[in-house]
């Protein structure tokens, strides 16, 4: 819906999500979209099956990207109501274009650039919702869920290899490469586009590694991509 230009807001709006970019400017986010179990070895230590398991999806609000600026360290703010905080290291794909139905030939036009991401889930709440039949958004649309590095452009590219690796207080937590994913950049595109009329600014988490785990007050957190970047965290009191 268009509002009347006439019209005026009841008070001041929050400003609006946005990304640093490599070399400058600010991305602006739009709708921040999630697949789930992506790798084989992860969907399994989660309890899928991924020889027969469709794509599945989540999503976050467009606040709750927590952007990390290139060499400084971010602080991720420990969230209330949980005992239970998980680290889920991801390439994430930003959207300079969109559609409706598009092919995978189609979708990979639409990349605009790539950044290192968190998907950061209150795993105990997580499990509760999962026990109950219900949504899993308490798990993972709170605020700062969702740590990012700056986006580096694709320039045409479409990663398809390189190396995604998580480490906590300097010891390795995660490690895959990007070739392992199950549906590749293109598919992952094509695949939400059926459900939703993708646009420019859309981001897209596009799946963890095994090797999830817990983080408490105080670790330090280096996650990388190869051939697009890298960040530092520290997990510090809300």
């Amino acid at each position: 819906m268009t509002l009347d230009s006439k019209d005026s807001y009841v008070f001041e709006p929050a400003p609006r999500a946005a990304v640093p970019v490599v070399g400058g400017g600010l991305f602006p986010v739009r709708r921040v979209f999630c697949i789930a179990r992506n790798y084989a070895a992860h969907a399994r230590e989660m309890g899928g099956d991924p020889s027969r398991e469709a794509p599945f999806f989540f999503t976050k609000p467009a606040d709750a990207i927590l952007p990390i600026k290139t060499g400084e360290v971010g602080e991720f703010p420990y969230p209330q109501a949980s005992q239970d905080v998980h680290h889920e290291l991801e390439l994430v794909v930003a959207l300079g274009a969109g559609g409706v139905d598009l092919s995978p030939e189609e979708a990979a036009k639409c990349i605009w650039g790539y950044a290192v991401g968190l998907d950061m889930t209150r795993r105990d709440l997580q499990a509760e919702a999962k026990a109950k039949g219900r949504p899993w958004d308490i798990a993972k649309a709170f605020d700062a869920s969702a740590p990012i590095s700056p986006i580096v452009p694709a320039a045409g590219e479409v990663l398809r290899a390189g190396e995604i690796r998580l480490d906590v207080n300097g010891a390795l937590r995660q490690r895959g490469d990007l070739a392992d994913m199950i549906w590749s950049i293109p598919e992952i595109i094509a695949f939400f586009s059926r459900y939703y009329c993708l646009q420019p600014g859309d981001l897209i988490f596009t799946g963890t590694p095994e090797g999830v785990g817990p983080v408490a007050i105080g670790d330090r957190l280096h996650g990388a991509v190869g051939g697009v970047g890298a960040f530092d965290l520290t997990v510090v009191p809300r």
